[in-house]
């Protein structure tokens, strides 16, 4: 049987290598506002079938927006926040 770790420690060991940590660090990002979104569904107390049906998408769709790999138009931000009752808020510091 596979040995269990927990996400935290996993990282933390993943991190270590520089290589790895220059990854990560550039899809921050990318990871935030994938945060984001999963936050909103969840407070909104929808599922990603939900949301995509409010949305007018597929669930699919949905699950790549929470994935985190790339980051989705301003648009689509839009339809989801109006999609969960939410606000964006855009804040950009030197």
């Amino acid at each position: 049987m596979a040995k269990k770790i927990a996400f935290a420690k996993l990282r933390a060991e993943l991190l270590e290598d520089p290589e790895t940590r220059v990854e990560y660090e550039a899809l921050e990002l990318e990871f935030e506002v994938a945060r984001k979104i999963i936050a909103a569904r969840t407070r909104a107390g929808l599922t990603q079938q939900a949301l995509a049906e409010k949305m007018n998408t597929s669930r699919s769709t949905i699950a790549r927006l929470e994935g985190g790999k790339t980051l989705p138009s301003l648009e689509t931000v839009r339809r989801v926040a109006r999609a969960t009752g939410t606000e964006i808020r855009l804040s950009i510091h030197a």
